[in-house]
């Protein structure tokens, strides 16, 4: 176990010397491999690793979901999604915030990136509440939190990756945060709600849309509906897998986005180059992951902690509980994919071991993810909101975002009370 402790030690240190993590972590595996094994076998190991990372069949989903993300922004899609929620919804006190975390839960399930998710509706429905006289805080807020519902409602790439590292059934995974992910966007309504309450001058109510204006507001996001049933209903059918449903839909986006004369072939090019660079990012932590994990279990970690736990005498429920207390203090100081890849090999089996469904834990992780996107100092959702709207300060975003931290923590312990909100859907699954 000491090895183990020590490996991670080092991953910190050399993070705190500004060493890329998936660099610290691939370097940490490599060497507590060699210096427990040997050399030889370490290189051997961390040869293998690439090799059938970068063959895996199951692992061509990320790119493609990736793609049909980028395809689907090119697209103009988030513009209709926000408009359509906006014609039932905007009249309303703080309708605008209301429309605004509908349509991220819209683009969220076809596009599958919190990140790409925020910053689309940074560009969407930011100047549209600056215009009404929305509060900064709360409209970046809004953003930055509804952006997280991107990595909950399928697709997903963090559940791809979990699946993947996990061995969890991805379709299964994607059935599992359908309920979880419009649960968070009622419970995010409701925060704005009693937001705006208390100060109504900062969120006005909009225009009022006649029946036959929402209607034809409706028509606008045929194409958002059409991916969503061939890709979702494809897999939750059975009709094809994760992999096939994710071709399909990275097809269907770039048809559309074409279609709509949203494609030359420069903005092409573009986008083929940003789902690279975005790929070979996620390839680098897989790869560097799996070594250290492969480290870690040539220790006695694993084992150690799980006697460990089990004298402590505590209900197993509580164990997953402990972990959820401790990925939320990560998740406010690192990075949130790098912290659930490191931890992975030492929570996951105990999990298992303790019972529990490999998929409900799935949507539990994600959710961690989703408060640690928005949770100061860190939030990465938080930064890009920053970077794509300068004249709004960190401070103002970080003041605005608490309340729906707040929120996604709650939702957190719901989820993990009542673990049928997760596990209906995948039982269901043919």
């Amino acid at each position: 176990m000491i090895e183990a402790l020590i490996g991670f030690a080092a991953i910190f240190a050399l993070a705190l010397l500004r060493v890329p993590l998936a660099f610290s972590m691939g370097m940490v595996g490599v060497a507590g491999i060699a210096l427990t094994r040997g050399w030889m076998p370490a290189l051997a190991s961390t040869a293998q690793v690439v090799h059938e990372t970068g063959f895996a069949y199951t692992l061509s989903v990320i790119p493609l979901f990736i793609l049909m993300g980028n395809f689907v922004a090119r697209a103009g899609l988030a513009h209709e999604l926000f408009h359509a929620a906006y014609t039932f919804i905007g009249h309303r006190r703080g309708g605008l915030a209301h429309a605004t975390i509908a349509a991220c839960a819209g683009f969220g399930a076809i596009c599958g990136s919190s990140i790409a998710t925020a910053a689309t509706m940074s560009k969407v429905a930011y100047p549209s509440m600056k215009k009404l006289g929305y509060s900064d805080a709360l409209s970046t807020g809004v953003i930055a939190a509804g952006g997280t519902l991107g990595i909950m409602i399928p697709p997903s790439t963090i559940m791809v990756i979990y699946g993947i590292v996990t061995e969890t059934h991805i379709g299964k995974l994607f059935a599992a945060g359908v309920i979880p992910g419009i649960l968070t966007a009622i419970l995010m309504m409701i925060a704005v709600v009693i937001m705006t309450a208390h100060d109504p001058e900062h969120a006005p109510a909009g225009e009022k849309f006649t029946w036959s204006q929402r209607l034809e507001a409706l028509r606008g996001i045929w194409g958002v509906l059409l991916l969503v049933l061939i890709v979702l209903g494809g897999i939750y059918g059975g009709i094809f897998t994760a992999t096939e449903g994710a071709g399909m839909g990275a097809s269907g986006a770039f048809f559309f986005a074409w279609a709509r004369g949203a494609l030359s072939w420069k903005s092409l090019y573009e986008i083929l180059v940003e789902s690279a660079r975005t790929t070979a990012m996620l390839f680098t932590l897989l790869i560097a992951a799996t070594v250290f994990a492969n480290f870690v279990n040539f220790t006695t970690m694993p084992g150690d902690l799980k006697n460990w736990i089990t004298h402590l005498g505590l209900s197993p429920i509580m164990v997953v509980g402990a972990m959820m207390v401790i990925y939320v203090i990560l998740g406010t100081v690192m990075e949130e994919l790098t912290m659930v890849l490191l931890t992975i090999p030492l929570f996951f089996p105990i999990v298992v071991q303790l019972g529990f469904d490999p998929v409900w834990f799935g949507v539990l992780i994600v959710m961690v993810i989703q408060i640690g996107l928005i949770s100061p100092p860190v939030g990465m959702n938080l930064f890009v909101l920053n970077t794509l709207l300068p004249k709004v300060g960190l401070g103002t975003i970080f003041r605005g975002v608490w309340p729906l931290v707040l929120v996604l923590v709650i939702t957190l312990g719901i989820l993990l009370a009542f673990p049928a909100l997760s596990l209906w859907l995948p039982s269901m699954m043919v």
